[in-house]
C-alpha cells in the first residue's frame, strides 16, 4: 500500500492493509466534516490576517472549502480510505480543486490541534440540540401536570406507599429534573468551548498565529492555557457524557414508572398504541416496548462513559492514537440520548391517566398514616409517641382489613383517648394532599409554584 500523503515522507512503504483498515476513522468520522471545514476556513483567513500566507491565498482556500463541503452535502464527495481520517480527505480533496495553495492549509497548525477543535466544534452543536430536547420535554412534562393538581396517587419510598401525591407533582418531579440536565449541559458547554488551534501537535508554533481570532470566529470565548494539555485534553467528551449518562438515568427512572404504571395490577396510564407493540403469540398483550428500549439503551450512554474514561486513565501526555477512539462512542451516545428524549415527549405526549384508579390506590396501604400521627402531635404528643399509637392504629386496621379511616372512633379511642371525631377530616387522603404547602410540596398552590417557576424559565429560554 502507498504511503498517507500527509505523513509518509519518511516511510518507504505503507501501512500493511490489515493495519491501514485498523487505524481508518474516516468511516465514522466524516460525521465532523462540517465543523472541520468550518475550523479550517477560520484557520485560513487567520493565516491571511496575519501574512503567512496572502489574503488571496485565504480567499482561495476558504472558497475551495465551502466547494468541498458543497460536494459532501450533494453526496459527490468520494471518501478516500487510505487518508484515514476526515481531515486528510478534505485537505487532499482541497488541493485537488484548488492545486498547491491547498497544501498551505495546514501551515500551523497540527493534525493533533486541529481534531481537538473540530471535535470541541461538533460536541458542542450536539450538546446544544440536547438542550433543546430537554427544555422541549420539560415543555411536555409542564403541559402534562397542568390541571392535575388535585389528582391524587400514591407516592412510593422503597416502591412501597408511603404519602399521597398530586399528579402534578409527580410529574413535575421529572420537569425539574431535565432542567437540571439542561443547565449542567450549560455548565459543560463553557469547558467545551475553548480552542486548541495554535497548540500545534505539542509545543506551539513558531509562525505568528492569532488563536484567539479563530476562537472567536468559530465562536468560543477562550482558548487554551497550556499547548501540552490543549492537545490531549478530553475531559470535554467525558464531562459530555457524564451529562448524556445523567439525561438517561433520568428517562430511564420516568420509563420504569411508565412501565409499572401501564400494568394492569396498577392501571394508572393507557400507552397510545404509537408507542406500544403486541405479542406474537398472546392477543392480548400491549407492550411498552419504547419504554422498555429506552431503560436498555441507557447502559450503551454509560458504557461510552466508561470506555471514554478507560482510555484516559494512562495515556502519557501528550496526544495519543488512543484518542481516537473517543469518537465513535460520543456518537453512539448522541443517537441515544436526543433520539430518547423526543420520544420520551412524543410518548408523554399520548400518554392518558386513569384517575381513578390512582385515586382508589391511595386507600391501600394506609397513605394516611403519617397523617394520624401529626393529628396526635397537634394535640400536644410528642411525634415519637404518636408514631407509636398509630402504629397500634395501623396494626388494628391491617387485621381488621380495614383503612385508617374505616376504623370506628371506639376503635380508635380504644387505642388513644385524645383522639375525637376531628380525625376523619384529617385522614382524608386529598385533604392530605392540600395540607403540604411548604415550598417544593405536593399542595395545589405550591405546586401551581412550581409550574410558574418552570414556564418562566422556559420562557426565558425562548422555549
Amino acid at each position: 500500500m502507498s504511503t498517507n500523503q500527509s505523513w509518509g515522507g519518511r516511510f518507504t512503504e505503507g501501512p500493511r492493509e490489515a493495519v491501514a483498515a485498523y487505524t481508518d476513522s474516516q468511516t465514522y468520522d466524516r460525521a465532523l466534516y462540517a465543523q472541520d471545514i468550518r475550523a479550517s476556513q477560520a484557520h485560513a483567513r487567520m493565516l491571511g490576517r496575519q501574512g503567512v500566507i496572502t489574503p488571496a491565498e485565504a480567499d482561495t482556500l476558504v472558497r475551495g472549502l465551502d466547494a468541498v463541503k458543497a460536494e459532501i452535502e450533494a453526496g459527490n464527495f468520494v471518501w478516500k480510505p487510505e487518508l484515514e481520517d476526515v481531515h486528510m480527505n478534505i485537505e487532499a480533496r482541497l488541493t485537488e480543486l484548488v492545486g498547491d495553495t491547498g497544501k498551505k492549509l495546514h501551515t500551523g497548525r497540527s493534525r493533533n490541534d486541529q481534531v481537538g477543535l473540530t471535535f470541541r466544534l461538533f460536541v458542542a452543536d450536539h450538546l446544544e440540540d440536547w438542550r433543546a430536547r430537554a427544555a422541549a420535554l420539560v415543555q411536555t412534562l409542564v403541559n402534562k401536570a397542568d390541571g392535575h393538581q388535585d389528582d391524587i396517587l400514591p407516592g412510593c419510598t422503597h416502591l412501597q406507599p408511603a404519602q399521597p401525591v398530586s399528579l402534578a407533582h409527580h410529574l413535575l418531579a421529572y420537569a425539574w429534573m431535565f432542567r437540571r440536565d439542561h443547565e449542567r449541559l450549560g455548565d459543560v458547554l463553557g469547558r467545551v468551548r475553548v480552542s486548541p488551534l495554535g497548540a500545534a501537535a505539542l509545543a506551539g508554533t513558531t509562525y505568528p498565529l492569532d488563536p484567539q481570532s479563530v476562537a472567536a470566529e468559530v465562536g468560543f470565548p477562550r482558548i487554551y492555557g497550556n499547548s501540552m494539555d490543549a492537545v490531549s485534553d478530553r475531559d470535554f467528551v467525558m464531562e459530555s457524557l457524564f451529562a448524556g449518562s445523567c439525561i438517561m438515568a433520568h428517562l430511564s427512572r420516568l420509563c420504569e414508572e411508565i412501565i409499572l404504571w401501564a400494568n394492569p395490577a396498577f392501571g394508572f396510564v393507557r400507552l397510545s398504541d404509537g408507542y406500544s407493540t403486541g405479542s406474537s403469540i398472546m392477543p392480548q398483550k400491549k407492550n411498552p416496548d419504547v419504554a422498555e428500549l429506552m431503560r436498555g439503551k441507557t447502559g450503551r450512554v454509560y458504557g461510552a462513559l466508561m470506555g471514554m474514561l478507560t482510555i484516559m486513565k494512562g495515556l502519557p501526555l501528550t496526544y495519543n492514537r488512543d484518542l481516537q477512539e473517543d469518537k465513535e462512542g460520543f456518537l453512539d451516545a448522541d443517537r441515544t440520548v436526543s433520539r430518547s428524549l423526543t420520544l420520551m415527549a412524543g410518548m408523554l405526549e399520548e400518554l392518558t391517566f386513569d384517575t381513578r384508579r390512582m385515586r382508589a390506590a391511595c386507600t391501600r396501604g394506609f397513605l394516611n398514616a403519617t397523617e394520624l400521627a401529626d393529628y396526635l402531635v397537634g394535640k400536644g404528643i410528642p411525634f415519637r409517641e404518636a408514631h407509636h399509637i398509630t402504629g397500634h392504629a395501623v396494626a388494628l386496621a391491617e387485621k381488621e382489613g380495614k383503612g385508617l379511616e374505616d376504623l370506628s372512633l371506639a376503635e380508635l379511642r380504644g387505642i388513644d383517648v385524645r383522639i375525637d371525631d376531628g380525625v376523619y377530616a384529617v385522614l382524608d387522603y386529598a385533604a392530605a394532599v392540600r395540607r403540604r404547602e411548604t415550598p417544593g410540596g405536593t399542595g395545589p398552590r405550591s405546586v401551581t409554584r412550581q409550574l410558574e417557576d418552570l414556564r418562566g424559565w422556559l420562557a426565558a429560554l425562548g422555549a
